[in-house]
């Protein structure tokens, strides 16, 4: 019998979007990189990223979210972990061909593990009042953000 994937629950809704939004960004830099667009157009870009919708969804997840696993947990203390490996990636610079294809693979594969089995297991765990809380914390979502130079829609 096929397994039907777990509902998200409402709580959960705006980061899984934050995570589609992520994943645009992801396509963003695969894009860019096909059209040979210079690295420090597609580093700046992704610096922006990271003020404006990265960073806070990170800390979203890493203080009321993944608590609810508890701190020995080892799904939480890896996204933990890659969270700051994200980071470091995205603010080093300057950024090249190679550093750009580590975070594009970097950030899909880790929001594919939050999708697929984190979100899940927190999902079969938190009380009602932990999922209140969550939405509580987080109750205005990122959404896509504005960014002038869309090298992504160059021509090629």
């Amino acid at each position: 019998m096929e397994t039907r994937p777990l509902k998200r629950h409402p709580a959960l809704r705006p980061l899984s979007k934050e995570h589609h939004f992520s994943l645009l960004i992801c396509w963003k830099i695969r894009r860019g990189l096909e059209l040979n667009i210079d690295p420090d157009r597609i580093g700046n870009f992704l610096i922006n990223a990271w003020h404006q919708q990265i960073s806070h969804h990170f800390n979203i997840e890493e203080k009321y979210v993944f608590p609810i696993l508890g701190s020995e947990n080892k799904l939480a203390n890896e996204a933990i972990a890659e969270h700051r490996a994200i980071k470091r990636l995205i603010l080093n610079e300057p950024h090249t061909v190679k550093s750009l294809n580590r975070i594009e693979e970097k950030m899909e594969s880790h929001i594919r593990m939050e999708e697929r089995q984190l979100f899940p297991l927190i999902q079969s765990i938190a009380t009602d009042e932990e999922m209140e809380y969550i939405s509580l914390k987080h109750e205005h979502p990122i959404n896509d953000m504005a960014w002038e130079d869309e090298f992504w829609n160059t021509k090629a």
